[in-house]
């Protein structure tokens, strides 16, 4: 039969790549009812038998899902698992080659899958989790579902505190996976995010990397990025940056010399965000002495720029005043009216509702909207009065409005943009950072925090100080999901930025979480000095919930057959069995005549790593012993309370 099939298929070059059968596509052809592939199907008769009914009048009925499963066979195409090529290379979108045409997209391995990267040891070089997007859609969006957060704690200056609400401004600390992390971000913080920053493993297997798994191949290294960029666009608004720190060196993981893997993040990140996008490269000098040994001393390290919208991109600069908004109230004023015309931007999470009539607040604006407001894709459609404390006249407002500059903010308040002049007194940023910091500072501001050199090459706070300056304004929200010492945290906490950190390994608490806590007893490393720092403030801190994944600590810890013998049988009826598996096929007997590692190895692949942690949907199942506290935090911190 499958060669039957395989021999009929090859018929088609639609269903070709490079002269082989790609799988993928005929899995999608299939789950579409494809006429060209059913009306093949069907033309031959032993085919059309084993793939289609027959009804009455002579009728076929394609069953499809015998078609998928014969297709998934390991024995049939076992070398087309995914839909691109086995190779690196530049091709179009059709999988022509760049010669043949301008348009440009990156094809790597697995880049239709999703690599979770699920390490939470800097010692554990385990192998990477792929999910094909194609082959396994339902593992794909169980995978990113919404999470259960669980062991919430507040830290300010009086120490640990009890979580007992959440607020839109906290800083948030979350320990688990960073990209099931960031997909449970999503509801709450999708558009909001003004910077990124990350400091990613960059794959080149040098000691002068970061701790992580960094022993990628550069395929999955490239996947490993992929899924995590996608939803990072995600998160940014509208008017927000990425700005994605990378390694130059020439050796990747395995140690082969060769091109670095700087021009495929830039090339991957023209294909996420678009080329129009591309803000820049910033080159920053990370050391004063370089190693002579190679050809090139390579002191220099990349930051590549790219923008969500670059068309609200304004000019970078960390020159004087770095706020490119403006107050248009003023406390001391009476309040008076303005009209404001129709057409000016909404910056609140709906972008299609109606502000209604009455009074809004921040921290520093009260204003009274004098009729109600229809706003559609962000933008007001109509004509409204409002009443405030003004502190420019009727001209003025008019004016900023028909500029762009006014706009509405997610608290139904009033700003506006800095003028082109008012920002040309300013300097923009140069592409070379030579006074940025270099990776010694950082490691001294790492040994004067915990006496050690806790990491092998973290950021100076110079560094993401300048970073965060040249775009973001005070209260305005950081994101950082490689947080490694958190260094982005620490920064942004002493400029008075809101922030969120995401880290799996398991030195969060030692190192990451220790650090911001000294932060906030107002410690004077680092650019304490430069901004005044006298400590303050407050993040609350949160895990992923496990379900799977605590079982495989107790798979690690176990020192005896008994232990494991026990954790068998918890598996064999557990929620987080691999739907692979047959239960009844795992037998205590001939499990117990396997060695202790062979025992641990077993058990570690019987897991279905998509339960690693707990779905949100999930929350009330008793299985998992959720508490009320918990259940009520997670269903503020989705909006369903």
């Amino acid at each position: 039969m499958k060669q039957e099939l395989e021999r009929l298929l090859l018929q088609k070059e639609e269903f070709l790549v490079e002269g082989a059968l790609n799988k993928n596509k005929l899995a999608e052809l299939a789950r579409q009812y494809d006429s060209m592939l059913l009306n093949l199907l069907m033309s031959e008769p032993t085919i059309s038998n084993h793939f289609f009914s027959t009804l009455e009048e002579g009728i076929l009925v394609f069953k499809k899902d015998t078609f998928l499963q014969f297709l998934n066979n390991k024995e049939f195409l076992p070398d087309s698992f995914t839909a691109y090529k086995t190779k690196i290379g530049l091709a179009t979108s059709d999988n022509r080659y760049l010669s043949e045409n301008n348009e440009v997209v990156l094809n790597f391995p697995y880049k239709d899958c999703v690599l979770e990267g699920g390490q939470t040891k800097d010692d554990a070089k385990r192998q990477e989790i792929f999910f094909n997007e194609t082959l396994a859609p339902t593992e794909i969006n169980r995978l990113l579902d919404d999470k259960v957060l669980t062991n919430f704690k507040r830290f300010d200056s009086d120490g640990e505190h009890e979580v007992t609400e959440l607020s839109d401004t906290d800083n948030l600390i979350i320990k688990g996976n960073n990209l099931v992390a960031l997909h449970s971000l999503k509801k709450r913080f999708a558009g909001k995010v003004k910077l990124i920053y990350l400091d990613p493993p960059y794959n080149t297997g040098a000691e002068d990397t970061f701790d992580y798994n960094d022993s990628f191949t550069r395929s999955t290294w490239l996947t490993f990025m992929k899924n995590r960029l996608e939803v990072a666009k995600e998160l940014l608004s509208e008017d927000g940056l990425i700005f994605v720190h990378i390694d130059v060196s020439r050796a990747n993981s395995s140690r082969v010399v060769g091109t670095g893997m700087q021009p495929y993040l830039h090339i991957l990140l023209d294909e996420i965000f678009g080329e129009k996008n591309y803000i820049g490269t910033l080159h920053w000098k990370k050391k004063k002495q370089p190693s002579f040994l190679s050809r090139i001393a390579g002191v220099m390290e990349t930051i590549l720029v790219f923008a969500k919208n670059e068309n609200r991109i304004k000019k970078l600069s960390i020159s004087g005043s770095t706020d490119t908004t403006k107050r248009v109230d003023n406390v001391s004023n009476p309040e008076s009216e303005r009209v404001i015309l129709a057409g000016i931007a909404y910056k609140g999470k709906e972008q299609n509702t109606i502000i209604k009539a009455g009074i809004y607040k921040n921290k520093t604006m009260s204003v009274t909207f004098m009729q109600d407001v229809v706003v559609k894709d962000g933008i007001t459609q109509n004509e409204f009065s409002a009443r405030a404390q003004w502190r420019t006249s009727q001209e003025n407002i008019t004016k900023f409005a028909e500029d762009g500059l006014l706009y509405i903010t997610s608290a139904n308040t009033f700003r506006r943009y800095a003028s082109e002049e008012e920002l040309g007194k300013e300097k923009s940023i140069t592409d070379l950072l030579l006074d940025w910091g270099q990776n010694q500072d950082a490691t001294d501001e790492m040994k004067a925090l915990f006496e050690d050199k806790v990491f092998s090459t973290p950021k100076p706070e110079t560094l993401l100080m300048n970073i965060i300056k040249s775009h973001t304004n005070e209260g305005d929200l950081i994101l950082d999901f490689f947080m490694g010492s958190a260094t982005t945290q620490a920064v942004a906490h002493k400029m008075n930025r809101q922030y969120i950190g995401i880290e799996q390994m398991d030195y969060i608490e030692t190192v990451s979480v220790e650090r911001l806590k000294k932060v906030i007893n107002g410690e004077q490393g680092g650019i304490s000095k430069d901004v005044n720092w006298q400590g303050g403030g407050s993040f609350v801190y949160c895990e992923l919930k496990n379900d799977a994944q605590d079982f495989k600590e107790s798979i690690l810890k176990a020192t005896t057959t008994e232990e494991l013998l026990e954790l068998f049988n918890t598996a064999k009826t557990s929620s987080f069995l691999s739907y692979r598996i047959d239960p009844k096929k795992l037998k205590a007997s001939e499990f117990e005549k396997l060695s202790l590692a062979e025992q641990k190895q077993i058990l570690s692949e019987i897991i279905d790593h998509n339960n690693l942690y707990v779905n949100y949907s999930d929350i009330d199942d008793q299985t998992y012993n959720i508490s009320e506290q918990d259940k009520r935090l997670n269903r503020a911190f989705y909006g369903e309370e």
